[in-house]
Protein backbone atom coordinates (compact mmCIF):
# COMPACT_ATOMS: atom_id res chain seq x y z
CA UNK A 1 0.00 0.00 0.00
CA UNK A 2 1.30 3.40 -0.96
CA UNK A 3 2.22 6.07 2.15
CA UNK A 4 -0.24 8.66 1.49
CA UNK A 5 -3.39 5.50 1.33
CA UNK A 6 -1.91 3.96 4.20
CA UNK A 7 -1.71 8.12 5.78
CA UNK A 8 -5.65 8.73 4.79
CA UNK A 9 -6.08 5.34 5.93
CA UNK A 10 -4.91 5.76 9.44
CA UNK A 11 -6.36 9.90 9.34
CA UNK A 12 -9.86 8.45 9.17
CA UNK A 13 -9.45 5.63 11.70
CA UNK A 14 -8.24 8.08 14.26
CA UNK A 15 -10.65 10.36 13.19
CA UNK A 16 -13.70 7.41 13.83
CA UNK A 17 -12.21 6.90 17.27
CA UNK A 18 -12.66 10.08 18.11
CA UNK A 19 -15.68 11.10 16.99
CA UNK A 20 -17.19 8.41 18.81
CA UNK A 21 -15.07 9.13 22.06
CA UNK A 22 -16.62 12.92 22.21
CA UNK A 23 -19.83 12.67 20.48
CA UNK A 24 -18.88 13.49 17.05
CA UNK A 25 -19.22 17.39 18.14
CA UNK A 26 -17.41 19.70 16.20
CA UNK A 27 -13.79 20.41 18.62
CA UNK A 28 -13.39 16.88 18.23
CA UNK A 29 -13.51 16.92 14.29
CA UNK A 30 -11.00 19.54 14.19
CA UNK A 31 -8.51 18.22 16.50
CA UNK A 32 -8.79 14.97 14.25
CA UNK A 33 -8.30 16.91 11.12
CA UNK A 34 -5.47 18.80 12.62
CA UNK A 35 -3.76 15.10 13.64
CA UNK A 36 -4.24 14.29 10.22
CA UNK A 37 -2.44 17.24 8.74
CA UNK A 38 0.19 16.81 10.80
CA UNK A 39 0.70 13.03 9.89
CA UNK A 40 0.84 13.79 6.72
CA UNK A 41 3.55 16.65 7.12
CA UNK A 42 5.88 14.29 8.83
CA UNK A 43 5.84 11.38 5.99
CA UNK A 44 6.48 14.51 3.31
CA UNK A 45 10.60 13.70 1.97
CA UNK A 46 12.67 16.11 1.01
CA UNK A 47 15.61 15.49 -1.39
CA UNK A 48 16.88 14.88 -5.05
CA UNK A 49 17.14 12.06 -7.17
CA UNK A 50 19.02 12.09 -10.32
CA UNK A 51 18.96 9.80 -13.15
CA UNK A 52 19.64 9.62 -16.78
CA UNK A 53 19.72 6.52 -19.84
CA UNK A 54 17.67 4.71 -22.55
CA UNK A 55 15.64 7.00 -24.68
CA UNK A 56 13.40 3.86 -24.86
CA UNK A 57 12.94 3.55 -21.26
CA UNK A 58 12.43 7.34 -20.99
CA UNK A 59 8.31 7.24 -21.53
CA UNK A 60 7.55 4.76 -19.04
CA UNK A 61 10.02 6.68 -16.22
CA UNK A 62 8.46 10.11 -17.29
CA UNK A 63 4.85 9.23 -16.70
CA UNK A 64 6.20 7.56 -13.34
CA UNK A 65 8.12 10.74 -12.47
CA UNK A 66 5.07 13.06 -13.02
CA UNK A 67 2.64 10.80 -10.85
CA UNK A 68 5.03 10.79 -8.23
CA UNK A 69 5.66 14.76 -8.05
CA UNK A 70 1.62 14.66 -6.81
CA UNK A 71 3.06 12.20 -4.11
CA UNK A 72 5.91 13.97 -2.75
CA UNK A 73 6.13 17.70 -4.50
CA UNK A 74 8.85 18.25 -2.29
CA UNK A 75 11.25 15.37 -4.00
CA UNK A 76 12.83 16.60 -7.20
CA UNK A 77 13.23 13.94 -9.57
CA UNK A 78 15.39 14.81 -12.81
CA UNK A 79 16.09 12.25 -15.94
CA UNK A 80 18.54 12.57 -18.96
CA UNK A 81 18.28 11.18 -21.92
CA UNK A 82 21.51 10.11 -22.94
CA UNK A 83 21.20 6.69 -24.20
CA UNK A 84 21.41 3.45 -22.10
CA UNK A 85 25.62 3.69 -22.56
CA UNK A 86 25.68 7.47 -22.08
CA UNK A 87 23.31 6.74 -18.94
CA UNK A 88 26.18 3.82 -17.34
CA UNK A 89 28.98 6.24 -18.29
CA UNK A 90 27.18 9.09 -15.57
CA UNK A 91 25.85 6.15 -13.39
CA UNK A 92 30.08 4.46 -12.89
CA UNK A 93 30.96 8.62 -12.67
CA UNK A 94 28.76 8.89 -9.61
CA UNK A 95 27.03 11.81 -11.31
CA UNK A 96 23.36 9.35 -10.79
CA UNK A 97 21.48 7.70 -8.66
CA UNK A 98 19.54 5.16 -11.13
CA UNK A 99 20.37 4.48 -14.77
CA UNK A 100 17.86 3.56 -17.48
CA UNK A 101 18.60 1.01 -19.46
CA UNK A 102 17.33 -1.35 -22.73
CA UNK A 103 19.97 -4.13 -22.02
CA UNK A 104 21.14 -5.28 -19.53
CA UNK A 105 24.66 -3.56 -18.15
CA UNK A 106 27.83 -4.92 -20.45
CA UNK A 107 30.94 -6.88 -18.53
CA UNK A 108 33.29 -3.79 -18.93
CA UNK A 109 30.69 -1.65 -17.33
CA UNK A 110 30.08 -3.73 -14.65
CA UNK A 111 34.07 -3.46 -14.31
CA UNK A 112 34.37 0.05 -14.16
CA UNK A 113 31.22 0.07 -11.47
CA UNK A 114 33.48 -2.33 -9.20
CA UNK A 115 36.48 -0.34 -9.57
CA UNK A 116 34.78 2.99 -8.58
CA UNK A 117 32.90 0.73 -5.76
CA UNK A 118 29.39 1.44 -7.19
CA UNK A 119 27.33 -1.62 -5.81
CA UNK A 120 24.23 -1.48 -7.77
CA UNK A 121 21.43 -3.54 -8.33
CA UNK A 122 19.00 -4.57 -11.40
CA UNK A 123 15.03 -4.16 -11.77
CA UNK A 124 13.39 -5.01 -14.43
CA UNK A 125 10.27 -2.97 -15.56
CA UNK A 126 8.92 -3.60 -18.63
CA UNK A 127 9.08 -5.44 -22.17
CA UNK A 128 9.47 -3.86 -25.49
CA UNK A 129 10.09 -5.04 -29.27
CA UNK A 130 12.21 -3.22 -31.45
CA UNK A 131 10.00 -2.18 -34.12
CA UNK A 132 11.36 -1.86 -37.49
CA UNK A 133 9.71 0.57 -39.89
CA UNK A 134 9.27 1.92 -43.62
CA UNK A 135 8.04 5.29 -45.09
CA UNK A 136 4.08 4.93 -45.63
CA UNK A 137 4.33 5.27 -49.78
CA UNK A 138 6.98 1.82 -49.33
CA UNK A 139 4.24 -0.50 -51.09
CA UNK A 140 7.35 -3.62 -51.99
CA UNK A 141 8.09 -4.82 -48.27
CA UNK A 142 5.15 -5.91 -45.97
CA UNK A 143 7.27 -8.81 -44.43
CA UNK A 144 10.87 -10.29 -44.16
CA UNK A 145 12.89 -13.14 -42.71
CA UNK A 146 15.12 -12.42 -39.91
CA UNK A 147 17.88 -13.42 -42.75
CA UNK A 148 16.51 -10.77 -44.92
CA UNK A 149 16.90 -8.56 -42.24
CA UNK A 150 20.62 -8.40 -41.86
CA UNK A 151 20.89 -8.43 -45.09
CA UNK A 152 19.35 -5.07 -45.46
CA UNK A 153 21.11 -3.85 -42.59
CA UNK A 154 24.79 -5.89 -42.25
CA UNK A 155 27.15 -3.32 -44.22
CA UNK A 156 28.45 -4.73 -47.10
CA UNK A 157 31.31 -2.20 -48.16
CA UNK A 158 29.16 -0.49 -50.89
CA UNK A 159 25.90 1.42 -51.26
CA UNK A 160 22.92 -0.97 -51.25
CA UNK A 161 19.93 -1.16 -53.32
CA UNK A 162 16.40 -2.43 -52.06
CA UNK A 163 17.08 -4.80 -55.41
CA UNK A 164 19.88 -6.07 -54.01
CA UNK A 165 18.14 -8.01 -51.56
CA UNK A 166 15.36 -9.09 -53.82
CA UNK A 167 14.90 -8.35 -57.28
CA UNK A 168 11.45 -7.38 -56.95
CA UNK A 169 12.23 -4.70 -55.12
CA UNK A 170 12.88 -1.55 -56.83
CA UNK A 171 16.66 -0.15 -58.39
CA UNK A 172 16.73 2.14 -55.42
CA UNK A 173 19.41 3.05 -52.99
CA UNK A 174 18.37 2.29 -49.31
CA UNK A 175 18.52 4.87 -46.77
CA UNK A 176 18.96 3.74 -43.48
CA UNK A 177 17.86 4.94 -39.71
CA UNK A 178 19.11 3.70 -36.69
CA UNK A 179 19.71 4.46 -32.65
CA UNK A 180 23.22 6.13 -32.10
CA UNK A 181 25.90 3.94 -31.03
CA UNK A 182 24.95 5.03 -27.21
CA UNK A 183 21.80 3.62 -27.08
CA UNK A 184 21.00 0.19 -25.67
CA UNK A 185 18.65 -0.98 -28.47
CA UNK A 186 21.54 0.07 -31.16
CA UNK A 187 23.13 -2.70 -29.05
CA UNK A 188 20.65 -5.03 -28.87
CA UNK A 189 19.88 -4.55 -32.89
CA UNK A 190 23.76 -5.35 -33.62
CA UNK A 191 24.43 -8.35 -31.18
CA UNK A 192 21.50 -10.38 -31.19
CA UNK A 193 19.77 -9.20 -34.31
CA UNK A 194 22.42 -8.90 -36.47
CA UNK A 195 24.75 -10.90 -34.70
CA UNK A 196 27.86 -8.82 -33.71
CA UNK A 197 28.25 -8.14 -37.65
CA UNK A 198 28.59 -4.10 -38.90
CA UNK A 199 25.69 -2.08 -39.32
CA UNK A 200 25.89 -0.43 -42.53
CA UNK A 201 27.71 2.16 -42.08
CA UNK A 202 25.87 5.00 -44.38
CA UNK A 203 23.00 4.87 -41.43
CA UNK A 204 22.07 7.92 -39.89
CA UNK A 205 22.53 7.82 -36.34
CA UNK A 206 20.89 9.10 -33.72
CA UNK A 207 19.76 9.20 -30.01
CA UNK A 208 16.98 11.49 -30.47
CA UNK A 209 14.00 8.71 -31.82
CA UNK A 210 12.25 11.86 -33.14
CA UNK A 211 15.22 12.14 -35.69
CA UNK A 212 15.15 8.34 -36.84
CA UNK A 213 10.79 9.12 -37.16
CA UNK A 214 11.73 12.20 -39.19
CA UNK A 215 13.86 10.38 -41.42
CA UNK A 216 11.69 8.01 -42.25
CA UNK A 217 9.18 9.31 -42.50
CA UNK A 218 10.43 11.90 -45.18
CA UNK A 219 11.81 9.11 -47.91
CA UNK A 220 10.11 6.99 -49.47
CA UNK A 221 13.64 4.19 -49.46
CA UNK A 222 13.96 4.75 -45.89
CA UNK A 223 14.05 2.21 -43.36
CA UNK A 224 14.55 2.22 -39.69
CA UNK A 225 14.36 0.67 -36.41
CA UNK A 226 13.04 1.86 -32.47
CA UNK A 227 11.58 1.27 -29.00
CA UNK A 228 7.57 -0.45 -30.01
CA UNK A 229 6.28 3.13 -28.10
CA UNK A 230 7.69 5.24 -30.99
CA UNK A 231 5.97 2.94 -33.46
CA UNK A 232 2.58 3.48 -31.51
CA UNK A 233 2.96 7.09 -31.28
CA UNK A 234 4.08 7.37 -35.14
CA UNK A 235 1.59 4.41 -36.16
CA UNK A 236 -0.27 7.13 -38.60
CA UNK A 237 3.26 8.43 -40.07
CA UNK A 238 4.86 4.95 -40.98
CA UNK A 239 4.37 1.86 -41.76
CA UNK A 240 5.65 -1.37 -39.49
CA UNK A 241 7.12 -4.44 -41.09
CA UNK A 242 6.95 -8.00 -39.68
CA UNK A 243 9.65 -10.33 -39.04
CA UNK A 244 8.50 -14.01 -40.03
CA UNK A 245 5.00 -13.18 -40.35
CA UNK A 246 4.53 -11.80 -37.02
CA UNK A 247 3.77 -8.40 -36.44
CA UNK A 248 4.95 -6.42 -33.26
CA UNK A 249 1.71 -5.80 -30.98
CA UNK A 250 1.29 -5.45 -27.56
CA UNK A 251 -0.12 -9.54 -27.58
CA UNK A 252 3.46 -10.73 -29.25
CA UNK A 253 5.78 -9.06 -27.46
CA UNK A 254 4.39 -10.24 -24.07
CA UNK A 255 3.86 -13.97 -25.45
CA UNK A 256 7.01 -13.81 -26.97
CA UNK A 257 5.88 -14.50 -30.58
CA UNK A 258 7.85 -11.24 -31.77
CA UNK A 259 11.35 -12.51 -31.71
CA UNK A 260 14.49 -12.22 -31.83
CA UNK A 261 13.22 -8.53 -31.24
CA UNK A 262 11.46 -8.36 -28.04
CA UNK A 263 13.59 -7.63 -25.36
CA UNK A 264 13.16 -6.52 -21.36
CA UNK A 265 13.80 -2.72 -20.01
CA UNK A 266 15.73 -2.25 -16.91
CA UNK A 267 16.41 0.53 -14.14
CA UNK A 268 19.98 0.28 -12.49
CA UNK A 269 20.25 1.35 -8.94
CA UNK A 270 23.35 2.84 -6.78
CA UNK A 271 22.57 0.52 -3.58
CA UNK A 272 24.37 3.80 -1.38
CA UNK A 273 21.67 5.97 -2.49
CA UNK A 274 18.96 3.65 -2.34
CA UNK A 275 19.67 3.87 1.58
CA UNK A 276 18.54 7.80 1.74
CA UNK A 277 14.80 7.94 1.86
CA UNK A 278 13.91 10.23 -0.91
CA UNK A 279 15.40 7.73 -3.08
CA UNK A 280 13.89 4.22 -1.81
CA UNK A 281 10.47 6.14 -1.72
CA UNK A 282 10.79 7.37 -5.43
CA UNK A 283 11.91 3.22 -6.74
CA UNK A 284 9.45 1.95 -3.89
CA UNK A 285 6.39 4.52 -6.16
CA UNK A 286 8.89 3.83 -9.42
CA UNK A 287 8.08 -0.70 -9.34
CA UNK A 288 4.68 -0.46 -7.65
CA UNK A 289 3.46 1.68 -10.92
CA UNK A 290 6.39 0.21 -13.90
CA UNK A 291 3.65 -2.52 -15.29
CA UNK A 292 0.65 0.15 -15.70
CA UNK A 293 2.97 3.37 -16.40
CA UNK A 294 4.48 0.70 -19.22
CA UNK A 295 0.73 -0.03 -20.58
CA UNK A 296 -0.06 3.50 -20.78
CA UNK A 297 2.78 4.65 -22.63
CA UNK A 298 2.75 1.70 -25.32
CA UNK A 299 5.18 -0.58 -23.87
CA UNK A 300 4.17 -3.93 -22.10
CA UNK A 301 4.48 -4.69 -18.45
CA UNK A 302 6.44 -8.14 -17.17
CA UNK A 303 5.27 -10.44 -15.23
CA UNK A 304 3.77 -9.78 -12.05
CA UNK A 305 6.42 -12.33 -10.30
CA UNK A 306 9.26 -10.21 -11.66
CA UNK A 307 7.74 -6.90 -10.30
CA UNK A 308 7.71 -9.16 -6.20
CA UNK A 309 10.83 -10.21 -6.82
CA UNK A 310 11.84 -6.46 -7.52
CA UNK A 311 10.03 -5.36 -4.50
CA UNK A 312 11.60 -8.16 -2.61
CA UNK A 313 14.95 -6.68 -3.74
CA UNK A 314 14.14 -3.35 -3.00
CA UNK A 315 13.11 -3.82 0.56
CA UNK A 316 16.25 -5.04 1.41
CA UNK A 317 17.44 -1.16 1.79
CA UNK A 318 14.58 -0.67 4.02
CA UNK A 319 15.71 1.46 6.79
Amino acid sequence: MKKWKYLMVTSMATSALLLGACGADQKASNSSSETSTSAQSEEQLQGKVAGDGSSTVSPIMEAIVEEYAATQPKVQVSVGVSGTGGGFEKFINGETDFSNASRPVKEEEAAKLKEKGIDYTEFEIAYDGISIVVNKDNDWIEDVTVKELEEIWVDNGKKKKWSDINKDWPDEEIKFYSPGTDSGTYDYFVNDVLEEQQLDKSATLSEDDNVLVTGVESDKNAIGYFGFAYYEANKDKLKVVKIDGVEPTHDTIQSGDYTPLSRPLFVYANNKALEEPAMYNFMEYALENAGAMAESVGYVKSPDNVYEEDKKKLEEFKK
